[in-house]
């Protein structure tokens, strides 16, 4: 009775490795190819605000001999608002790539999960680990071939997607 409820209990883990999931998808180029022209735009956009502030403070410069100090205030006050808001598009251009990145990720993750999960429960996993972090270190620093056999569900998960 003992031996039943310790194996009742028994933690069973296995590992996976997204990433080389993902990068299996013919999905990814797809999303590839849309990350980069949406980084693209935004590039484009900032060097032509870039463009038209350096272009005002240019003018700037070339009229502020001539023109009054109420004037000149005016002015700098204007061009010091163009320069904060360019330096806040700048600082707020890796969050939209990062916010665009997610979205059009997050059908393949949900698949991908999906597929995880279904292998893990007919294993009989417990847990099932990610072989790295999201910075690319490891996590899985060593696993024997039979440990490898026996638990990395990866092949197992790009099957389920139809990747293999």
């Amino acid at each position: 009775m003992e031996k039943a409820h310790a194996q009742q209990n028994e933690l069973r883990i296995g590992y996976v490795d997204p990433q080389h999931i993902m990068r299996s998808m013919p999905e990814m180029a797809a999303i590839e190819r849309r990350l980069q022209n949406f980084v693209e735009r935004k590039r484009q956009e900032f060097a032509e605000k870039e463009a038209t502030f350096r272009q005002e403070v240019e003018e700037y410069q070339q009229k502020m001999a001539v023109i009054s100090d109420e004037a000149k205030r005016q002015e700098e006050e204007r061009l010091a608002e163009l320069n904060l808001e360019l330096q806040e598009f700048q600082q707020n251009f890796q969050q939209e790539v990062q916010e665009r990145q997610f979205e059009l990720l997050e059908p393949l993750l949900d698949k991908i999960q999906d597929a995880i999960e279904s292998v893990a429960d007919e294993r009989g996993f417990t847990f099932v680990l990610n072989t790295m972090t999201n910075n690319g270190d490891f996590i899985i620093l060593y696993a024997s071939d039979e440990a490898q056999r026996d638990y990395d569900i990866t092949d197992e998960v790009m099957q389920r997607l139809d990747l293999m």
